[in-house]
């Protein structure tokens, strides 16, 4: 029978292999950054929890250690699976989201490894040697994001990226990693006698720090210098120290001036000619990203005080998308592309207020109470007052960087071992009164064994169940759009077919792809019997995912999408009926989303009816007149109804307000202006139709033509010189034409 000190040992190194699980990136799946990251994470987790029952079992003093620390962060966990228990969504609330990968089951793992961590590692030794694991894996995703500003296609988001990601995928998420581990690496390099290790530690916090510089995610940039300063202040109230005061002052007159900065040059063009300080110094509240999170933020409060329900326990973890979209602002729908689908607040404070509500949100609270409070204490004594005052340094950097943003699974590893150390400090600052021994009997040989083999049977069976399936699934869905890239339709639906069979977390995402694929592939190509065949599959398991997400308009929308499709060629067709009946269930979840307008417009223009079709699209520009597409819509309606002069008034409220022609949209106006022998207007569509599709002869040939109707004569020459540049055969014609208006070729 293994010992509970080869147990110890074994789970102490397990510990250390979770250090770099924010190294970890599957990049053949969906959700490259967080999906195999969670994945392993948790099978590691379920592993390591039964090696550590088996230690207890043999030996009671690694129990965990129940501290503040332990009971904030239970209690949280607590709040998290209160607020699930209540979910509008209880699935995936449990599950979370495929693209992020959280929910109370990955949360609770969290919680497992932070049990481990602190009832494992008990020497100082053990906790810096694991730091130092945890700083050095954080070191190296910097340098893989600097990999990032290259070409060098080894690194996934290479290309001369502005913005650095590293290996979490998102730069603000990249930039919270990176804080904590700046931080931690201050503690060793403190902590560290010999010079060159210290310099060594130094220089790592240094360029971590210049990772988030280089993230360029303005509330991260300011909860790291915040951290700085807070560190420098606490340093010098508590040593007098001069190098502390004169790094406080100059952290404080350094801010002073940046301000002062931003405030007079934003606009000169020595800012406007650097991506960096252009976005640094952009903090109006009418800037676009701010803007936005106001948005979401208002969107998300007004969800929070509907109810006594939702006020005290929230909307369930993982559906912060449902008071969004019940109050979703039209403003955020600017056309195609437009961000309209906010999953989670980009505040972790507002996000966990509405998820989880106030039940929720203290007793996140209190997990920062705790670490506050027992700092404080701690760094009363000489030995742990660095470690105490940085870690509650970084905690404030980490609280503003939270205000912008959230968490995700490298975070919250970094953090809750962050966490486990100050646990660490408290004990070794302040011991528990040692407990009464108590007898307890050594386990049978026999019936350990056991039990430990039924134990590690059903945690590969749990495995196997939550995490490798779902990583079956995802590899088949990844598949369906690789083929469906290279224009191989059957395969792609076989893998798409594939992977939604799969009954486990991340369905809804595969059926959404499924579905989206179907939209792109129909956009392009006819739609013969097979096609539909397949579309009608695609309905099948859409409305599986109607039916699991109540108040969730997406899959309504996919669902009126997919029967427009299959109505399209039919005014009497049933399927459009059919379409209404899911948008407007759509519109009753999101009442001001202004896609969901489109989708009943296009339902109402596939039946011919084409008065209840202009006044679907009249909404939509009612709800947001900013939105170009809306009036392009509105037009394209006029023009089927006759209403040419209506029509074309309205593309010019289209093009004014943003919208971008495609070349087809080009081509149905240049048709539109040719009968009405409208040349100015023409010279603008061929414009277009020049910059859009600048080797087409005939589009440098139209516009010649157009500028010769109103007296450009030079301009037309230069597009006849322009259309045989592109095809030497143009030469006859565009001589002749050259010469017609009386100059030389």
């Amino acid at each position: 029978m293994i010992t509970s000190s080869q147990l110890s040992r074994v789970l102490r190194y397990c510990i250390y292999a979770c250090a770099f699980v924010p190294l970890i990136i599957f990049s053949q799946y969906i959700s490259p950054f967080h999906f195999g990251k969670v994945v392993v994470f948790r099978s590691m987790i379920e592993v390591m929890a039964g090696l550590y029952l088996l230690l207890i079992w043999q030996d009671r003093s690694f129990l965990p250690r129940r501290d503040a620390f332990f009971w904030s962060f239970f209690a949280f966990a607590a709040a998290f699976s209160l607020a699930t228990v209540f979910s509008v969504n209880p699935y995936q609330s449990f599950w979370g989201t495929l693209e992020r990968m959280g929910g109370v089951w990955s949360f609770w793992h969290y919680f497992i490894f932070y049990v481990m961590l602190t009832s494992v590692f008990r020497t100082k030794d053990e906790w810096y040697t694991f730091l130092k694991i945890t700083v050095g894996v954080g070191l190296l995703s910097a340098f893989y994001g600097f990999g990032q500003r290259t070409t060098i296609s080894f690194f996934i988001g290479s290309g001369g990226r502005e913005r650095i990601f590293g290996t979490i995928g998102n730069a603000a998420l990249f930039a919270g990693y990176q804080i904590i581990n700046v931080f931690l690496a201050l503690i060793l390099a403190f902590d560290e006698k010999k010079k060159n290790l210290r310099n060594l530690y130094f220089a790592g916090a240094g360029i971590m720090s210049l990772a988030v510089f280089m993230t360029v995610v303005r509330g991260s940039l300011l909860g790291l210098v915040v951290g700085f300063i807070v560190l420098s202040f606490l340093y010098f109230l508590e040593t007098h120290a001069r190098p502390a005061k004169i790094a406080f002052y100059s952290m404080l007159v350094a801010m002073a001036l940046f301000a002062g900065f931003a405030f007079l040059f934003d606009t000169s063009s020595f800012v406007q000619n650097s991506p960096f300080l252009k976005r640094v110094t952009n903090v109006s509240l009418s800037n676009a990203t701010v803007e936005t999170r106001i948005w979401a933020w208002q969107a998300g409060l007004k969800g929070w005080s509907e109810g006594p329900k939702t006020m005290l326990v929230g909307w369930g973890p993982e559906n912060f998308n449902i008071p969004f979209s019940k109050y979703f602002n039209p403003k955020f729908f600017t056309g195609a592309g437009a961000e309209t689908l906010f999953d989670r607040a980009h505040n972790m404070f507002v996000e966990v207020l509405v998820t989880m509500g106030l039940i929720g949100l203290l007793a996140y609270l209190g997990i920062f109470f705790a670490i506050f409070k027992n700092l404080w204490r701690i760094q009363r004594k000489p030995e742990y007052r660095w470690p105490a005052m940085t870690l509650m340094a970084m905690t404030v950097a980490y609280m503003i960087h939270n205000s912008f943003i959230f968490d995700t699974s490298a975070n919250f590893i970094a953090f809750f071992s962050a966490l486990g150390f100050m646990s660490f400090l408290n004990s070794q600052t302040y011991p528990a009164p040692a407990a009464p021994s108590v007898s307890v009997a050594k386990p049978r040989p026999g019936l350990y064994l056991t039990l430990a083999a039924v134990m590690f049977i059903a945690i590969g069976y749990l495995i196997y169940q939550t995490n490798v399936l779902t990583a079956i699934a995802n590899y088949a869905n990844t598949r369906g759009i690789v083929w469906g890239a290279n224009d191989d339709f059957n395969s792609a639906v076989d893998y798409y077919k594939q992977s939604v069979s799969y009954n486990v977390a991340g369905r809804y995402d595969y059926r959404n792809k499924y579905a989206q694929y179907l939209l792109d592939y129909t956009s392009s190509n006819p739609i013969d019997n097979k096609v539909q065949d397949v579309i009608k599959d695609a309905i099948v398991w859409e409305q599986k995912n109607a039916d699991e997400n109540p108040l969730d308009y997406l899959p309504e929308l996919y669902l009126s999408r997919l029967n427009i499709i299959l109505g399209k060629s039919d005014p009497k067709s049933p399927y459009n009926d059919i379409a209404l009946q899911h948008s407007e269930k759509a519109l009753s979840y999101s009442p001001t989303f202004v896609r969901t307008y489109f989708e009943i417009g296009q339902a109402y223009l596939n039946k011919n009816d084409m008065v209840k079709a202009e006044a679907t699209f009249q909404k939509a520009v009612d709800l947001n007149p900013e939105a170009g597409i809306s009036w392009w819509y509105l037009a394209a309606v006029e023009m089927q109804e006759g209403k040419v002069d209506q029509a074309l008034q309205l593309v010019d409220k289209a093009i004014a307000t943003g919208y971008q022609l495609s070349e087809n949209d080009y081509l149905t106006l240049a048709s539109t202006y040719i009968k009405r022998s409208d040349f100015p207007h023409l010279v603008s569509v061929y414009q277009g139709l020049v910059k859009v599709s600048p080797s087409n002869p005939s589009y440098h040939a139209s516009l010649a033509v157009a500028y010769s109707k109103v007296g450009r004569i030079d301009d037309a020459v230069a597009q006849a010189h322009a259309a045989v540049a592109a095809d030497p055969s143009y030469e006859p014609q565009a001589k002749a034409f050259v010469q017609s208006l009386g100059r030389t070729w």
